[in-house]
């Protein structure tokens, strides 16, 4: 009994329940009527009976969708997991291999037997040997005239060379792409003319005339794929014309190389293409396909013989290409190729092999064209590396005008060109490795940008790109403007400190703001909501402004500083209780220079007064003592007479602004008459005039004969009670002066000679118990 059938049981069941449970309460002590009897009841009632029938289209409609989902489920098969196609993909290549290998071993048993036959069950001998002969003809002339043609194309391989490397007027990656697409051209005639004439040979001198048979046809085929296949060889390893190499490899590198993979592709090639399709034709496919897979064989073999010979010298000419990169990303690169090349190139054949083993139809022109792509994007990539090199990466050189006019525009733009070098680099890698995985099918590119994701992705990167290019235009355009209005050639005259402050301020807060601004515009495009961000800020300024009042207290000094111009750059200020030159300004402290040299850093917070010596003019205040026995009106002309030889000087007559001012005598010191002079100079000069004005002082001072007192004591030796002066206590301090100082004598203390002239009527020779 089915699912539907035992739910229409059920459903009558319970329909016919209340009415069995009525009888039974009306009878209890008899038997209850069984089930059937109830049901014919209701069965004969054309209402109840209608009653039933709506019951069960209803229970029928809600069961349907569960059934059909039931048996969809039940049709279609279970996806199948990771694991479960890796086991089936390999028991697949496991079996393909195997069969591969019975073939083999079976036709190699029929050939020691003997056991050899065609399609038709005999070998004919002689049309073979006819066909060989033939083939052997078209093989001949086919080769002779490419190696003719190759030879009377050599003058101009030659002089594409030596343009290549010694022309001018292009950079060296345009000139070698230009020469070697010439070159290449040139080689693909040769093959083409060739490839011509051999069919012109098999036609009309080989064979039937007008005719063009199997085997040559295949043999030309065959001759025109794989000379295109060396013709891209030669441009990347170009053995005989270095100018014509695509590739940064020497001359024995490039020929070793160039020799090796050109048998390569001449064993598999002919082999594949010629020599499996003559064996099918004329003796066995079976032999066909064991012959293939003997080629195959072969070639693996041999690259693998090839690769780990070379495996760890190729390694250590990768590691020193490294080791000159100046990007640490293609340096490590590079270094990790240098690792895994070899096994890279053993994964490669092995995947080659494997899959002309298993589908060679389909397998060998897949890995052929994905081979051609994978090396002509890696090509690209090399030369469109070199060229950003020879590019911009050299140093960029701008005008002499432009460089008078923005001094610093050349090393800013030099600057930004290694970042950028980088980035196009990075990008290049990026791309390369996309579309290798592209050729290789391992990603769809294309099915991947049509996508929803892809397309927004691209968008968004697109987007951030231009940003970031516009932040930078507009950092470089405004940096220029205000180099441009510091310079004194160009800006209108020399600024002054004040716009030079400004404009340096501005030049910080405009580098903050751009960097912010294009920090979150970026975020955003992105698709980052930066509302959350903005308001976390404000949250940690608030609290900043209130952990950190001293900061704040920096930043409103400074700018009122700024706002009322206490001081500039290249003021020479005492702020702080420090004084020296204002080298560096910023919105919240001030760095100073100090006369020894000392750097000091004054945050504004701490400032309570700034003293600047640079505003509008300085004065120079001298004070200069004379003796109370010098005439004062004498004195002040010579402080005159300094003054006007100061002004009149080449030095100093532009420096002084207003004649001399003599206050005059402002204080009758203790040993001296002090006379009080100011002069008016530009500011910051009156340091320089004053040093120069007290020299003149000194110079007219001593011509006038006005002494300048000096401190002096005056020693008293006493008078004893009769009157006479005690005599001075004399001692000898040195032979090489006399008593009145001259040379040749003794000379004497101070005391001393001042006792002598207390007493002059003392002499040395008179006894006396002191000496």
């Amino acid at each position: 009994m089915n699912l539907f059938s035992r739910l229409t049981l059920l459903t009558l069941w319970l329909l016919c329940a209340p009415f069995s449970s009525m009888a039974h309460a009306q009878t209890q002590d008899t038997t209850t009527a069984p089930p059937y009897d109830a049901l014919a009841e209701i069965l004969e009632n054309e209402q109840s009976r209608q009653k039933l029938i709506d019951e069960l289209r209803s229970m029928a409609e809600q069961q349907a969708p569960s059934t059909k989902a039931a048996a969809s489920d039940a049709a279609e098969p279970a996806e199948p997991t990771l694991p479960s196609q890796l086991a089936e993909t390999t028991s697949q290549i496991a079996g393909g291999l195997g069969d591969q290998l019975n073939n083999l071993i079976e036709v190699t048993t029929n050939l020691l037997d003997g056991n050899v036959a065609g399609d038709n069950g005999r070998f004919d001998t002689a049309a073979f040997m006819s066909a060989s002969i033939n083939l052997g003809l078209v093989i001949l002339a086919t080769l002779v005239l490419f190696w003719l043609l190759r030879r009377l194309a050599g003058p101009l391989f030659r002089r594409l060379a030596h343009w290549s490397r010694h022309g001018e007027g292009k950079t060296p990656v345009l000139r070698l792409v230009v020469c070697v697409a010439l070159a290449s051209a040139v080689d693909v005639l040769a093959v083409a003319l060739a490839y011509v004439g051999g069919n012109l040979v098999a036609a009309f001198m080989v064979g039937e005339i007008g005719e063009l048979t199997t085997q040559a046809s295949l043999f030309l085929n065959a001759f025109m794929v794989i000379e295109l296949l060396k013709a891209g060889l030669r441009m990347l390893f170009s053995s005989r014309y270095e100018g014509l190499r695509l590739l940064p490899v020497d001359s024995s590198e490039a020929e070793y190389w160039n020799r090796w993979l050109a048998l390569l592709i001449g064993l598999v090639g002919y082999g594949v293409m010629v020599l499996e399709p003559l064996i099918n034709i004329n003796i066995s496919p079976t032999l066909g396909q064991s012959v293939n897979t003997l080629i195959m064989f072969g070639a693996f073999f041999y690259a693998v013989a090839v690769i780990l010979k070379n495996r760890l010298r190729l390694r250590h000419a990768i590691r020193a290409r490294a080791e000159k990169s100046t990007i640490a990303a293609g340096q490590f690169s590079l270094i990790l190729l240098s690792r895994t090349w070899h096994l890279i190139a053993l994964t490669y054949f092995l995947v080659v092999l494997v899959l002309t083993l298993l589908s060679p139809a389909e397998a060998l022109p897949f890995v052929l064209f994905a081979t051609l792509k994978t090396l002509g994007i890696v090509v690209l990539g090399i030369l469109l590396s070199s060229l950003l090199s020879q590019t911009i990466g050299r140093r960029i050189t701008l005008s002499a005008e432009l460089r008078r006019k923005l001094p610093l525009l050349e090393a800013r733009i030099n600057s930004y060109v290694p970042n950028a070098l980088r980035f196009l680099r990075l990008l290049i890698v990026i791309a390369a490795i996309l579309l290798v995985l592209n050729a290789w099918q391992a990603l769809d590119l294309a099915a991947w940008y049509a996508s929803e994701s892809g397309g927004k992705l691209m968008g968004k990167l697109i987007g951030v790109a231009i940003i970031l290019s516009v932040a930078a235009a507009l950092w470089v355009a405004f940096a220029s403007m205000i180099e441009h209005k510091l310079n004194p050639e160009t800006g209108g005259g020399e600024p002054s400190a004040r716009v030079q402050t400004l404009l340096l301020l501005f030049r910080s807060a405009l580098a903050v703001t751009l960097v912010t601004m294009t920090a979150m515009i970026a975020l955003a495009e992105i698709g980052i909501n930066i509302g959350p961000l903005i308001a976390g800020a404000g949250v940690l300024g608030l609290a900043i402004g209130f952990g950190a009042q001293k900061l704040v207290q920096d930043i409103i000094t400074g700018i009122f500083i700024q706002i009322e111009n206490a001081m500039n750059t290249g003021d020479v200020v005492t702020v702080g209780g420090i004084t020296g030159t204002a080298e560096k300004l910023s919105i919240r402290s001030v760095g100073i220079r100090d006369l020894s040299g000392t750097y000091h850093i004054i945050p504004f917070s701490s400032v309570d007064t700034v003293s600047n010596y640079m505003r509008e003019f300085a004065f120079h205040v001298g004070e200069y003592r004379v003796a109370y026995r010098e005439n004062i009106d004498d004195a002040i002309t010579q402080l005159q007479n300094a003054f006007d030889e100061l002004a009149a000087s080449e030095d100093n007559k532009h420096e002084v602004l207003a004649p001399l001012e003599v206050a005059g005598v402002i204080a009758l010191a203790d040993s001296s008459v002090n006379i009080r002079v100011r002069i008016k100079t530009t500011p910051g000069m009156q340091w320089a005039v004053g040093r120069a004005y007290n020299r003149l002082v000194k110079l007219y001072f001593d011509s006038a004969g006005i002494e300048i007192p000096f401190p002096h004591s005056t020693v008293y030796f006493g008078v004893g009670k009769e009157g006479e002066a005690p005599s001075a206590n004399l001692r000898v301090m040195q032979q090489d002066f006399d008593i009145d100082g001259r040379p040749g004598g003794h000379a004497r203390s101070g005391e001393q000679v001042m006792a002598e002239k207390a007493k002059p009527a003392v002499s040395d020779d008179a006894p006396n118990d002191n000496h």
